[in-house]
């Protein structure tokens, strides 16, 4: 019965680790797109080509080449998501409770960027940020508590790049990002109330790159091409616990996945701009997540996530109102990567669409310094779940929607 205990209590908290990004984060899957306030302002549409400050360092590091002398950028992002399930009269236990009204708490997420134009040519970037990241806590006793209760998953990247202007249509840039991906996880062992919890947690530092052009067409339009590798994780290091008590050290391999983006910024007026983009990514090769015991390798359990590629696309729309003040407003729509039959309540995920809103001051146009703000409401489809685990199932349906703000102080000198 002890091993039975551990074995659920692995399968269940480490076999969503891929999984556990989905309720407080912006794009679907598990990826943060809060890396600036100035892009929030139009939902983050166009921003391989929009080079508007600092942060195109991670954005696209070929368009570095048109912002002069030194800049930066420091960035500070409130997500607000709210999250309820109410499940049907096929889910097994079915006098639990729902999981609580909200089960995705707020949260801080910060960045920064900084660019150096070393000459005519040549510039150099870093970004320090958070390309994915998670906090989701439902309350306990519930229906869906052996499949999750709390999910904390947080990721540092560290993206140094540089670019090269080949002429004055082409720039090329390039980058290296050493990130960290840390999570814990917990879940019940049992479908009863006062079950014990099992809990999972490991660390792990991986290398990844990227790589950008820029070309220039001389009359108003740029084009921006991006690509960022796939990140392959071993979190080790961690430890299975029921009860509080140590029961085993686990490791789990986790491949982050691979993005392409085009982007289009296109000068329609002296005072206008008009960004569009289209995103894709990989998240195919996240089939399935194997999960062994760290010093004998023994397989424990492998978990199907079966996650689809997915896209997203987005129209933005920048207008100059006075010397002082920039106005924006932009739209998205983003496709989850996640079935209804494999949705975990780590990752309630469905596609959601964005209706974007900002504003840049600067005093003038000489100014050293400018602050941005942005605001955007995401509707997120109703999600159905129809999950399973031997006798154990969670039916129902998620509902969701997300808030987010954020702010950003820029200079240049």
């Amino acid at each position: 019965m002890r091993t039975n205990l551990r074995t659920r209590a692995l399968t269940a908290a480490v076999g969503a680790v891929l999984a556990t990004t989905g309720t407080a984060i912006q794009a679907s899957g598990f990826q943060l797109m809060e890396q600036s306030a100035s892009g929030l302002g139009v939902a983050f549409a166009g921003m391989a080509a929009a080079a508007q400050d600092a942060s195109t360092a991670f954005w696209n590091p070929a368009a570095m080449s048109l912002l002069p002398g030194v800049q930066g950028a420091a960035v500070l992002s409130y997500v607000a998501p709210h999250t309820e399930f109410t499940s049907d009269s096929t889910s097994r236990p079915n006098n639990l409770g729902d999981g609580g009204s909200d089960g995705a708490p707020n949260a801080w997420v910060p960045a920064l960027h900084a660019t150096w134009m070393l000459s005519p040519q040549w510039s150099v970037g870093l970004s320090v940020n958070a390309p994915f990241g998670l906090t989701t806590e439902w309350d306990t006793p519930w229906n869906g508590q052996t499949f999750a209760v709390k999910s904390t998953v947080e990721t540092l990247n560290i993206n140094p790049s540089a670019s090269f202007k080949v002429n004055d249509q082409l720039s090329l840039g390039a980058g290296l990002s050493y990130q960290q991906l840390k999570a814990e996880l917990t879940n019940a062992v049992a479908p009863v109330a006062r079950a014990p919890i099992g809990k999972v947690e490991g660390t792990d530092w991986a290398l990844g790159w990227n790589v950008g052009a820029l070309i220039d067409f001389q009359q108003g339009t740029r084009v921006g091409l991006t690509y960022r590798s796939a990140i392959d994780y071993t979190v080790q290091g961690g430890e299975l616990s029921v009860g509080g008590a140590d029961v085993t050290p686990v490791t789990a391999d986790i491949e982050l996945p691979d993005t392409f983006s085009i982007a289009v910024s296109h000068q329609l007026t002296p005072d206008t701009r008009i960004l569009a983009d289209w995103t894709w990514t990989g998240w195919s090769t996240i089939q399935n997540l194997t999960v062994k015991q760290a010093t004998v390798g023994m397989m424990i359990s492998n978990s199907p996530l079966n996650f689809d590629d997915s896209w997203r696309a987005g129209l933005g729309v920048e207008h100059q109102l006075n010397p002082s003040w920039l106005l924006r407003a932009g739209v998205a729509y983003d496709k989850t990567p996640v079935q209804d039959e494999f949705r975990t309540p780590r990752l309630p995920d469905e596609d959601r669409t964005w209706l974007a809103i900002g504003a840049r001051y600067q005093p003038d146009a000489k100014s050293p310094w400018w602050i941005d703000v942005g605001y955007s409401y995401l509707w997120v489809d109703n999600a159905t779940s129809e999950l399973r685990n031997g006798p154990l199932r969670l039916d129902g349906e998620y509902d969701a929607n997300i808030n987010l703000v954020a702010a950003q102080v820029s200079f240049k000198y």
